[in-house]
């Protein structure tokens, strides 16, 4: 997972929270030139995003760029915040609807955004100063949670908690479809392919019984090596009935 290094914070803070003209010179602003480095990072991935190639996408020179964008620390930070701030525009997240329904709605969310940008996933969170968007972000999930009983202490850890199973779930499902071949869906013929040789490298086959059982079941059902995203669905009813047991209610069974 990449570190984000080499920020400086203080223009970072100045160009989060500025306004955003377009140049009339050059005809790009910080919000343009960030969105076209989204763009292209969710198309060709985040080492692809360079100041060479992105002034090439919008027309101008690298030097151009700077003033809008510091530099390339920056600029991470800045697509960083603009995702974070359009995580739940095609979510609503209703006010007077179970708390249960408000957290599904919140792991979706971010679930759906880990798939429409994968490279957020390779991200460390670190220390990030918060910009719009990430603040726009975590108001709307501490309101999800506010008010059904839990302390603030136990909001931000509730949080942290379910994004954390959303992104470490979301990174490992990248990892095995990247895995795989194009086309294939499934770790069924590559299995049949190692097993052999797997089976005769251990000999004993009692040496690890309750590892072969779980693998061998997860495999018949649904015939993968690992099932990434079935565990954050896993994940995110335990949450919810941790929730639910810390409140003192009835749990809903999601979790078993």
């Amino acid at each position: 997972m990449a570190k984000r290094t080499g920020v400086d914070e203080f223009k970072l803070i100045g160009l989060l929270w500025r306004d955003s003209p377009v140049s009339p010179r050059s005809g790009i602003s910080t919000q343009s030139v960030t969105t076209l480095a989204v763009d292209l990072a969710d198309r060709e991935g985040l080492d692809a995003v360079t100041i060479r190639r992105l002034a090439e996408e919008a027309g101008v020179t690298a030097m151009a760029l700077y003033p809008h964008i510091g530099g390339r620390a920056e600029l991470v930070e800045l697509m960083l915040d603009q995702v974070a701030g359009v995580t739940y525009e095609a979510v609503t997240i209703p006010e007077g609807a179970d708390w249960r329904e408000r957290v599904t709605a919140l792991a979706e969310a971010n679930w759906a955004s880990c798939q429409a940008h994968p490279w957020i996933t390779d991200l460390a969170t670190g220390r990030p100063v918060p910009g719009p968007g990430a603040s726009t972000k975590y108001e709307t999930e501490l309101r999800a949670l506010d008010g059904i009983g839990l302390t603030d202490i136990e909001m931000e850890h509730t949080l942290t908690a379910l994004l954390s199973l959303v992104q470490g779930t979301a990174r490992a499902t990248r990892a095995a479809q990247d895995s795989r071949l194009p086309g294939e869906d499934h770790d069924t013929d590559w299995w049949s392919n190692i097993e052999p040789a797997l089976t005769n490298a251990i000999g004993d086959q009692t040496r690890f019984p309750t590892a072969s059982r779980v693998s061998r079941t997860l495999g018949e059902q649904t015939g993968k090596a690992n099932d990434p995203e079935g565990a954050y669905r896993r994940g995110v009813g335990l949450i919810l009935d941790g929730i639910a047991k810390c409140l003192g209610t009835p749990t809903s069974g999601n979790g078993r």
